[in-house]
């Protein structure tokens, strides 16, 4: 039985700081924000609105590191 290694993950081809940049785009839309960000950049937000955001992205990433993505077969 093969397992899943390394060579699994490198077809992946997402970088973590890729994976970081779509969750905030994703939380921006999700509170509403996407718009002034699109527009401003991200120092057009007040440091409340990013907070939120960083706390999003951080549970996301959490939640994503917990969940396993590659089954294990014994």
């Amino acid at each position: 039985m093969r397992r899943a290694g390394r060579q699994y993950m490198r077809t992946l081809n997402i970088s973590p700081q890729m994976m970081r940049e779509k969750l905030k785009y994703e939380a921006a839309e999700e509170l509403g924000l996407l718009d002034k960000v699109l527009e401003g950049g991200w120092g057009a937000l007040t440091a409340e609105q990013t907070g939120r955001i960083g706390g999003i992205v951080a549970r996301q990433m959490r939640a994503s590191t917990t969940s396993p993505t590659v089954l294990k077969r014994d």
